[in-house]
């Protein structure tokens, strides 16, 4: 899919790999400013900014900070003001997934979910409406899960946090929509990502495969698409909608 962010500031947090780092360089491609997050490694950062700059020949920059930090985040969009006065999407990619059973999840993994990928997506919403309101535009990504709607045994915590960001979506469309504003999520299944597998044996991911209508697990660029979509002028008058990307496993 070719799309025309030539010029537009594009900020993706948790970018540096798998759905995050898809769409980073989908974005690059249509010629955005792609701006880059990432939570461990400034080095890391640093080789995904250059990639993007080398292959793409945009404008890109890297900011390590923590989504679930309150003050790193509001002193990062200060940042992202003084560089460039605008903002035109925000895709909150940043997450993720501890499993375990209920009677035995513990308190600081359950925390750590929550704060990361619930908090942490109105952390980045809050401050990129006051950005994005000052150019009255705008387009918000929330990446949910289809968890978040369906459910899954041994990740009660985690769908809760996906759940949330459903929640989160419907009503900051409502509330952003006078400014236009644009929110709208994604919920992926099984996607081909290091996160997706993590603590599964091969046994595990097989059955799973077996439960997709479709046979397969999804590829990182197949959401990255669906979300450069939803930030494009070809969903002007979209919003407020979770769109579903698991290859009929929740059908």
């Amino acid at each position: 899919m070719a799309l025309n962010f030539k010029d537009q500031v594009v900020l993706i947090t948790g970018s540096t790999k798998g759905i995050g780092w898809a769409t980073a360089q989908l974005f690059a491609q249509g010629g955005a400013k792609v701006l880059l997050n990432g939570k461990h490694s400034q080095e890391s950062l640093d080789n995904r900014v250059d990639e993007l700059k080398d292959k793409f020949g945009i404008e890109s920059e890297g900011y390590l900070f923590d989504v679930s930090n309150h003050d790193a985040v509001k002193s990062i969009y200060s940042e992202i003001f003084k560089s460039y006065k605008r903002l035109d999407v925000l895709v909150n990619n940043a997450g993720i997934m501890n499993s375990g059973l209920l009677g035995m999840l513990q308190k600081s993994k359950l925390e750590e979910m929550l704060d990361v990928n619930l908090k942490g997506a109105i952390y980045n919403l809050q401050f990129a409406s006051r950005l994005m309101g000052r150019s009255k535009s705008g387009s918000i990504i929330n990446l949910c899960s289809i968890l978040g709607t369906q459910g899954s045994a041994g990740q009660a915590a985690y769908a809760a946090s996906k759940a949330g960001l459903l929640g989160l979506t419907s009503s900051a469309a409502k509330e952003l929509a006078p400014y236009n504003i644009r929110v709208n999520a994604v919920a992926p299944g099984m996607i081909n990502t290091e996160m997706a597998s993590k603590g599964m044996t091969d046994k595990t991911i097989q059955k799973r495969i077996e439960e997709i209508g479709m046979g397969r697990l999804g590829e990182p660029d197949e959401v990255a698409q669906v979300i450069c979509f939803l930030a494009s002028p070809a969903a002007s008058y979209v919003t407020g909608q979770t769109i579903g990307i698991d290859g009929a496993w929740s059908l």
